[in-house]
């Protein structure tokens, strides 16, 4: 039999049901030349699959942390991830793996990823707003962006990746542990002067924060401490000095959508969380990015030395994938 042309790496934390779902979904893939690995961070080593290869781990190591471990254990041309909350379509590995051949200068692709079970849209590539916060093109819409043809990144619930872009500007962020890895990876692709291709012929159901949570206080602290980190590492000079001002600006959204009961922190504080907790947090976000400076301008330099775009093509292409602050808020 041909060998693989692309691993498929599942990380898991719940290693439950969904899961089985989701390895049930890649069975019924039209590709055939692909593997499967599953990343067991539950620490219960609970995961038994058939025809699939298994590494676990004694405990959580993170989402990026899982993924490279997958990455590393093969040699595939191309690496997909795909959340262990997430159904995969019959076709979404061919149509990946077709897009990024027809385009040599495509380094990763963007599903079409619906929440599952609503008829409305969770990710058709990412957005990234002035402040650095990502979040996921047409959310909540039934709009399936049929007539796009690139995105700025994709969300790393369902997408694929180029090796030989991996091998260039590096794997997933492992400090980040939650959150926001997929946006930093897709930053740092972007200056090293890699494309991403939408494809919306690669369709997933995704059960959105089935293994996080949808508004917790851990989902608060990493999102907000690793955007901060994440502008440090990529955003250029004039968009890095209007970040603490563009923060201030969504916080106040925040506070506005509260008072009309919708919104993050709305759904926040109804799931029972304190809002004052969620000052901390956001206090000690800023506070842990700050002690982290040194490293994170080491990484900064890192990119801008082998970047291919200048810093105003690189702004072009942010201006061409952004959301307003207001929208991020309202999310």
């Amino acid at each position: 039999m041909p060998s693989p042309i692309v691993t498929v790496v599942v990380p898991t934390l719940a290693a439950d049901d969904a899961l089985s779902d989701c390895l049930r979904s890649l069975e019924n893939q039209t590709i055939e030349r692909f593997e499967v690995i599953v990343v067991d961070n539950s620490g219960a080593q609970r995961v038994k699959a058939p025809g699939v290869r298994v590494i676990a781990n004694n405990g959580n190591v993170g989402f990026g942390a899982a993924i490279n471990q997958g990455i590393r254990a093969s040699e595939t041309p191309y690496v997909a991830t795909l959340n262990d909350d997430a159904v995969a379509g019959p076709q979404w590995l061919e149509k990946l793996v077709e897009a990024a051949e027809a385009r040599p200068g495509v380094g990763m692709c963007a599903s079409q990823v619906w929440l599952s079970g609503t008829g409305l849209l969770d990710s058709a590539g990412m957005l990234v707003a002035a402040d650095g916060s990502s979040k996921q093109r047409g959310n909540g819409v039934p709009d399936t962006f049929a007539g796009a043809t690139d995105a700025l990144c994709p969300s790393g619930s369902a997408a694929l990746y180029r090796r030989k872009m991996l091998d260039e500007v590096g794997l997933f962020d492992e400090d980040f542990f939650l959150y926001c890895e997929d946006t930093d990876l897709g930053l740092r692709a972007r200056w090293a002067g890699w494309e991403c291709a939408y494809v919306p012929g690669a369709v997933v159901q995704h059960r959105y924060s089935h293994s996080a949570g949808r508004a917790t206080p851990l989902k608060a602290y990493f999102v907000e401490r690793n955007r901060l980190s994440m502008v440090v590492k990529n955003f250029p000079w004039p968009m890095l000095l209007l970040v603490k001002p563009a923060s201030l600006v969504r916080y106040f959204w925040h506070l506005a959508f509260l008072m009309e009961g919708r919104g993050k922190a709305a759904e926040y504080r109804e799931s029972g969380h304190s809002l004052v907790f969620l000052l901390f947090l956001t206090l000690r976000a800023w506070v842990s990015v700050t002690v982290r400076l040194p490293g994170l301008w080491r990484e900064r330099r890192r990119i801008r030395r082998t970047r291919r775009i200048t810093s105003r093509e690189f702004r072009t292409i942010l201006a061409a994938h952004s959301i307003s602050l207001r929208r991020v808020a309202e999310l």
